[in-house]
């Protein structure tokens, strides 16, 4: 795993710059594998985002 491409995904994720899809790719991991990356170092996943990259349905919101 090349650790520059893994470094500079988590910062751009962390951003905003990028998607959870683009920055796993970046990082050439998958959804999944970057949630854990981002968990471990304190990164925060939005609920949305992780629920589509881990195949679970959102609970529908009454806004």
């Amino acid at each position: 795993m090349a650790t520059n491409g893994l470094s500079s995904a988590l910062t751009l994720y962390g951003a905003r710059t990028l998607t959870l899809s683009q920055a796993a790719a970046q990082a050439g991991l998958s959804e999944a594998e970057f949630i854990d990356q981002l968990e471990r170092r304190g990164i925060e996943v939005t609920e949305s985002e992780r629920a589509a990259a881990l195949g679970r349905e959102q609970p529908a919101r009454a806004d």
